[in-house]
């Protein structure tokens, strides 16, 4: 097994365990370190993380997740560790230099204690070239509806390797959930004229309520304000959400060297300002899991009238998460899509304009043929009226297809659904779990599917809450992109937006 980089405590150095010199390269395919001296492989030093803890309380943050002071200079000279020379460091556009005397690379954990240094990397594992080849994947599947000046300059080996700032959160929870599920009995149809009929359902209702801890791994949001904002209609950042989730399990102390060759972005967002949102996203985790673990009783749904989730303690860590990301901003719009892909799992997602001359005229080629062939249907059907089973409002599905054709190839192209998938890919521990379940009526007749109020998928903590606007909210909740109803309007504030509305109400 490869060793460990060995970190000098006198300097702040990152050494070669082999010959001491402190010139390394990152490898993209290992993510190893390797010395440009003796040419050993090492591995970076395993980041001491032993989990999410029952007993853990109250909020801890790590040394790189402090809050970042805001009036702190950006322009920076800072004496090489090395051999002493002096270095000029934009700190607004790096967290990592390189001397210009000794080519030694350092960085900012020791001279800027403001935040802005994470506390953990993950090394890149996916090559460049494997990068673009998923990239031109993904495109060559999107080319007839692709915008024709994008087709023209697209050039997958413009792909760049990014290092994202996130957080990577441990949280230990307690969730109370109180409400009433229903059982399916019996589903029969009934004829209720002469050519139609109506599917009615038996159930059984229960008060339900359900109590459990919750011990959440590894939660992991954008901690760049810049990524945060997933507003779809300005810009593409939900397509870098959706790649998640990271092996973050794998993280490595922060170490700079594992930066050379690759461009990384400054974290510009507090604890404070992503506090209500990791909360959020932890009611929808409980929410979730319950819904797995009743679904196969409780076929028709949940609808909860109480929900209390309480953090009783959580653990923040700043991490530097890898991407390769190909960018192209659309000049008759302004938008700036992306194609990314994760560099350690491979999953790829992205954006690609769209020929809407094109897509609007296939569209009402389409609709034009859909109309003429349903208004065919319902005359044959209105002909022959006296048949019983005689379906003719099936006609009226031909106004249909060049809409649903529109929205199906949009949807392809732009990817506005995606999304991190936290509910399910979070890695969760349930324990402690008490049920109580009561019948207390059996429901005849009923003409919903599901039950009524049913709120035991929905999701609250979605950050591309814009999508409802875009699409409206029920399709928004459909695809899992939107909030519930009776959710805060829009959306919970998020970064600065949110770390103001604190210090305004308590003050701090």
């Amino acid at each position: 097994m490869a060793e460990a980089a060995v970190k000098n405590n006198d300097n702040g150095l990152n050494r070669c365990p082999h010959c001491g010199a402190t010139e390394v390269v990152p490898i993209a395919k290992t993510g190893l370190l390797k010395c440009k001296y003796c040419r050993a492989e090492f591995e970076g030093v395993k980041t001491n993380k032993a989990g999410v803890s029952k007993d853990m309380k109250d909020r801890n943050v790590a040394a790189g997740a402090v809050d970042i002071i805001p009036d702190e200079s950006v322009i920076m000279t800072f004496k090489c560790p090395a051999c002493g020379a002096e270095v000029v460091i934009n700190a607004q556009e790096s967290v990592s230099a390189r001397c210009h005397w000794c080519r030694h690379n350092f960085a900012l954990n020791e001279k800027m204690p403001n935040g802005a240094v994470p506390d953990m990397v993950l090394p890149f594992k996916l090559e460049k070239g494997d990068a673009e080849s998923r990239i031109k994947a993904f495109v060559d599947k999107r080319q007839f509806f692709a915008h024709p000046q994008f087709k023209k300059e697209f050039k997958a080996e413009n792909v760049m390797g990014v290092f994202l700032p996130y957080m990577v959160v441990d949280v230990n929870a307690h969730s109370n959930l109180k409400g009433i599920a229903e059982h399916k009995v019996r589903q029969y149809t009934v004829r209720t004229g002469e050519h139609s009929s109506t599917t009615y359902y038996d159930a059984d209702a229960y008060n339900v309520e359900r109590d459990f801890d919750i011990l959440v791994d590894d939660l992991t949001i954008e901690a760049s304000s810049d990524k945060l904002n997933q507003n779809i209609k300005t810009n593409t950042n939900n397509v870098i959400n959706a790649i998640m989730p990271f092996d973050t399990e794998n993280c490595v102390d922060w170490n700079p060297n594992f930066l050379i060759g690759y461009a990384s972005e400054r974290r510009d967002t507090n604890v404070g300002g992503l506090d209500a949102q990791i909360k959020l996203q932890v009611e929808d985790i409980s929410r979730y899991k319950m819904y797995q673990d009743m679904k196969s009783f409780y076929d028709r749904g949940e609808a909860w009238s109480s929900e209390v989730t309480e953090i009783k303690g959580s653990s923040w860590k700043a991490a530097y998460l890898p991407v390769w990301l190909y960018s192209y901003r659309q000049e008759d719009n302004g938008l700036l899509h992306y194609v990314a892909v994760n560099a350690r799992t491979g999953e790829t997602m992205g954006s690609v304009p769209i020929n809407k001359s094109r897509l609007v005229v296939v569209s009402t080629i389409i609709e034009i043929i859909g109309i003429i062939l349903g208004l065919m249907w319902i005359k044959m059907c209105l002909s022959n009226f006296d048949d019983d089973d005689n379906p003719f409002w099936l006609g009226l599905l031909g106004f249909t297809p060049g809409f649903l054709f529109y929205w199906i190839k949009t949807t392809k192209y732009r990817n506005m659904d995606k999304r991190h998938t936290y509910e399910k890919e979070t890695r969760t521990e349930i324990q402690n779990l008490t049920k109580k379940d009561t019948l207390f009526e059996q429901r005849k007749r009923l003409r919903n599917s599901r039950i009524q109020g049913e709120n035991g998928t929905r999701m609250t903590g979605v950050i591309a809450t814009n999508n409802e606007k875009m699409m409206g909210e029920k399709m928004a909740n459909f695809l899992g992109i939107g909030r519930s109803a009776d959710s805060p309007v829009n959306s919970t504030p998020v970064g600065a937006k949110a770390e103001q509305e604190v210090k305004d109400k308590y003050g701090k």
